[in-house]
């Protein structure tokens, strides 16, 4: 066995491994055709031992990176270790081996060095139409053969050899080939770089020294987020909250439970008595959705970059300490072959849910309650010429205030970490165009002493009939406030159309909707509850939201005590002191 490495050798090693991954998605990103990887960077690229552990990962989604060991565990079902050869790449994608959800379709290839299989270079990549029954993305429906093409561990090159018939079968299979193909062309790429590179660290430093930097760096990450968890008290903390609907019972809300225990250095996260599994596409992978979604949450409360005053390397260590329960047959551990493509919105709350649960014990690291949902919508129509278009765009939502600042508006938060695509590269390629982006102004957020993030307005215009399928939630339980703060307000989705002027209200999910041209949809996302007392607000920070538009003098005075009057500055209104010191005196004692 060899020995410890030194610390210089150990970081040296360890930075060239995350620099590796983050070159692997800087290739798949940068060659991509379709806007939800090349503009939303909806990826994730790494590398992995022969034990399926993750070494390195690439700072993008935390959906993508955290799910990869599962897809290698699955693949390892059909495919195992002997039977790997250099020059191979394996396209995996089923929900119940290992995978996030079908439209993550996985491109594995085998990393050899002086003969011997030493590890894996892989990524995943959100595509954006598999053939499912609806364009794009797919709610309303009976199993998980509808949700489009499975790959259960397909070879796409053996030994270096593409399989034409493979690629003439996805090719063949999907609405938008000249998106998806290029797509894994880049993923292809991608792998390949992160093959070459591990070889070469290797080749530089010899595989007995690399192999050992990669143990004692999750060992290490182990270590730090143990220690963590041992400073929050042993005990059970619960949250709950609930879903809208599954998006065809429309009159059922479905319950998420989560209880959080801690044992010494190790924590569990038990979603029993969360709803049975539903009979759509609204359900989750174990393996590769909800257990990733406790393995992000506690990597971003306990061990988050910008907290952290050391460099804790991204890695399996993190996941070690960290179990899950979701009794089989839940909408958190479906039955297959039960569809699973939707399941978004359910991890965004079990998240957010971690969170209520420890805000009693960590007061300093939680929020209160962000959006904690998705509004991923699909918009589609077919060309004069007979073929489809299809873009997929994931909206921004907002964080709940925190302990020090107020939430973040208008952000991806949570497990998303996407990027929004650039107006003018919707209008280029699309027959759609957007009339309005801006902060969400018709509720006010989370009032508190730090307030909730303001979520987001965007109204997309069809400018040729076509189709949708919008996957979201949040239209009924509004983001709660912690502390004293106040809750946040619940998301809404309408249809205006600019010929009829017709206005209607739409559910938060629903599958292959017909639009008509001069449709505009807009999507109101929720906005983050309030953290602390309202009236131990700043006056001066009341103000700069009532002249920012966040909220209205009625607000101000409502919600937080604060007293404007009339001024001719060119702003329009100042603060009157005495009366605000008045009023919240009053308020006070009036509690």
């Amino acid at each position: 066995m060899t020995k410890e490495l030194d610390p210089i050798t150990l970081q040296v090693v360890g930075g060239a491994l995350h620099a590796i991954a983050e070159q692997m998605g800087n290739v798949l990103y940068r060659m991509s055709y379709s806007s939800i990887i090349r503009e939303s960077q909806d990826l994730g690229a790494g590398l992995f031992d022969t034990d399926y552990n993750t070494l390195c990962e690439s700072d993008s989604t935390p959906m993508h990176i955290g799910s990869l060991p599962g897809y290698l565990r699955g693949i390892a079902q059909t495919i195992p270790l002997e039977e790997w050869k250099p020059g191979d790449c394996v396209l995996h994608n089923h929900p119940y081996k290992g995978c996030s959800h079908t439209p993550d379709i996985a491109v594995v290839m085998p990393v050899f060095f002086e003969g011997e299989l030493v590890g894996f270079s892989a990524n995943t990549a959100h595509h954006v139409d598999i053939g499912a029954a609806t364009p794009g993305l797919i709610i309303d429906v009976p199993d998980m053969w509808a949700e489009g093409m499975i790959l259960d561990a397909v070879k796409l090159y053996d030994e270096g050899v593409r399989s034409e018939s493979m690629w003439k079968y996805i090719h063949d299979n999907t609405r938008v080939p000249g998106l998806v193909m290029g797509d894994l062309e880049a993923q292809i790429a991608s792998a390949e770089l992160g093959v070459r590179r591990f070889e070469e660290l290797m080749a530089k430093y010899g595989k007995a020294t690399v192999l050992q930097a990669t143990r004692q760096l999750m060992d290490y990450t182990e270590r730090r987020m143990r220690a963590e968890i041992e400073k929050i008290p042993d005990g059970e903390y619960f949250a709950e909250g609930f879903l809208d609907d599954d998006g065809r019972n429309r009159d059922k809300t479905l319950p998420i439970k989560v209880c959080v225990r801690i044992k010494g250095d190790s924590v569990e996260v038990d979603l029993t008595g969360s709803s049975p599994q539903v009979p759509t596409a609204f359900n989750v992978p174990f393996d590769g959705s909800t257990k990733v979604a406790a393995f992000f949450v506690f990597r971003a409360l306990l061990l988050d970059t910008y907290t952290s005053t050391d460099d804790i390397p991204a890695n399996e260590g993190s996941f070690r300490p960290i179990s899950v329960i979701a009794p089989k047959g839940s909408i958190f551990n479906p039955i297959a072959p039960a569809a699973s493509e939707a399941r978004f919105c359910q991890i965004q709350r079990m998240a957010d849910l971690v969170i209520k649960a420890l805000a009693p014990v960590l007061p300093d690291r939680c929020t209160a309650g962000n959006a904690a949902t998705l509004s991923f919508a699909a918009y589609s129509g077919v060309k004069p010429d007979g073929d489809y278009w299809v873009f997929l765009e994931v909206n921004e939502a907002a964080m709940g205030g925190r302990a020090t600042s107020d939430g973040p508006d208008t952000v991806e938060e949570l497990m998303r970490n996407t990027r929004n695509n650039p107006l003018e590269d919707l209008g280029m390629h699309l027959p759609l165009i957007c009339d309005r982006y801006e902060v969400r102004d018709d509720v006010p957020p989370g009032a508190g002493k730090f307030r909730g993030g303001a979520g987001v307005v965007k109204s997309q215009r069809y400018l040729t009939p076509g189709f949708m399928t919008h996957e979201s939630d949040r239209h009924l339980d509004a983001p709660w406030g912690v502390f004293g703060g106040k809750q946040g307000a619940v998301g809404k989705l309408e249809i205006h159309n600019v010929h009829t002027g017709k206005t209607r209200s739409e559910y938060s999910k629903f599958s292959g909707m017909r639009a008509e041209e001069g449709d505009v949809v807009s999507y109101f996302s929720p906005s983050g509850g309030g953290y602390g007392d309202p009236l131990e607000r700043d006056p001066a920070k009341v103000l700069d939201d009532v002249l920012d538009g966040f909220i209205t003098p009625e607000h101000a005075r409502d919600d937080y005590g604060v007293v404007l009057r009339e001024v001719d500055d060119g702003y329009g209104w100042g603060l009157n002191d005495e009366a605000t010191s008045k009023l919240r005196s009053e308020m006070s004692a009036a509690r």
